[in-house]
Formats: structure tokens, sequence, C-alpha cells
């Protein structure tokens, strides 16, 4: 089986003053290559704190990560960031665009901080033409709807060409038709390019359309794909 992500025992302690907060306590799961899947879980369940572990935002306490090959748990935030940089592509509610860039100069941002100049432009514009954007390039966030500037998230999440695009709750400022656009495209994007596809959301519409559910209850991986964990 070819796993993109290898999660073992991940425990993720938050020191409170004089208390440790267990975020994540001891979750393990794989995710196969090219798989659409959805995480869930009521409001202080671990969804943040496994997103941002999942994503190289941050690391875990202890136990292993290992992303695309790449164990990552014991990186520095050097490398951290490196693998980040390679290996995920983000899409986030509220689209996280600059404002005074251009769609195609957002899209360009993940390829300018890996050093990439050659066949920048080419790329950010084939992957802004992927989500149906040819004619809104030049247009800066402000000039773009809703649904147009989460494409461009999407388009920016793409251009690297990421192991994992990590989408949280990429349909939650968007009304339901364009929502439901938005995750045609997504999944469209997962059969075209094969890239592993991670939902984080609390709509059970949109966890329905992903192959696998991660239910995570007080940081804890209570079933995965409906299975209670433990009876797998």
């Amino acid at each position: 089986m070819d796993w993109v992500i290898e999660a073992r025992d991940l425990v993720k302690t938050y020191k409170m003053g004089e208390f440790d907060v267990q975020a994540l306590r001891g979750v393990s799961f794989k995710i196969e290559r090219g798989e659409v899947l959805s995480i869930m879980g009521p409001s202080g369940s671990g969804k943040s704190t496994l997103m941002n572990t999942l994503g190289c935002l941050d690391r875990p306490t202890s136990g292993e990560y290992i992303l695309d090959g790449e164990s990552v748990a014991n990186m520095t935030d050097d490398q951290l960031a490196s693998v980040r940089n390679r290996k995920v592509g983000f899409v986030f509610q509220s689209f996280n665009l600059l404002s005074r860039l251009t769609a195609l100069g957002n899209v360009e941002l993940p390829l300018r901080y890996a050093g990439l100049t050659e066949g920048r432009r080419d790329r950010a514009r084939a992957a802004l033409e992927a989500v149906g954007l040819k004619d809104r390039m030049l247009h800066r966030p402000y000039e773009l709807s809703g649904g147009q500037q989460q494409r461009v998230a999407i388009a920016r999440a793409l251009v690297n060409d990421p192991a994992i695009i990590m989408a949280d709750e990429p349909t939650g400022n968007l009304d339901s038709k364009v929502g439901k656009e938005i995750m045609h495209l997504l999944l469209n994007l997962n059969k075209e390019h094969g890239t592993t596809l991670i939902i984080i959301t609390h709509d059970p519409v949109i966890a329905e359309q992903t192959r696998r559910v991660i239910h995570l209850r007080d940081g804890e991986l209570e079933s995965f794909n409906g299975e209670k964990e433990g009876k797998k």
C-alpha cells in the first residue's frame, strides 16, 4: 500500500499556566495516496491541532508522523517550513489572500517561497486556468466574488504539486450553491491530479462526499470511517 501519511501514537500537549492540556491523545492512522477524507469532531475535539500537525504547521509532543516518506516529527522549524511548502497546500475558510496582489501574484507566492524563478508565472497561470479563472488572473481579491477568491486559494494550494491539500472548512464562508461548486471543483481536481485531499469540516453533507471520515473526540480517534477505534 502507498501511504502518503502515517500517524503513529501522536500526542500534543499544551502548557496552560500550571496545567498540561492534551489536545491529541495517542492518535494513529494511515492515509493512502490520492485518498479523499474528512476530519470531524465537536469543538475542542482536536481537529485544528491534528490539521496543524498533518500540515506541518506544528509538531507533536511525542509520536511519529511520516509525510510522503519523510519523518517530520523531530524536524527543526526551518526543515518543517521547507517540507510544508513542498508537500502541503492549504485552503482556508477565510481564503487568506493578500489584498495588494492580483490573483496571479497570490498563486505565485508558494513558488517564490520555494525559490523557483524559471517558469513560475506559467505554472501560476496554469493553476488558475485549472480552477476556471483564466479571465480573472489580474484581478485583486476585492474585485472577486467569494467563490472566485476560494478558487484562487485552491489554485495557490495546487501550484507546487503538493502531496496533500488541507482544506479547513473550505465552504464555510460561501452560500450553499457556491459551496457545492467549490466541493465539486476540489473533488474533480483530486480525480485529475491524484492529490490527497483532507477536509476539516463540521458539515456531514461535506463529509459524506469523502471516502473516509476521521471522527475525533477529546483528542482521541473515536472512529475512522464509521468503525470504532480498536474494533477494526
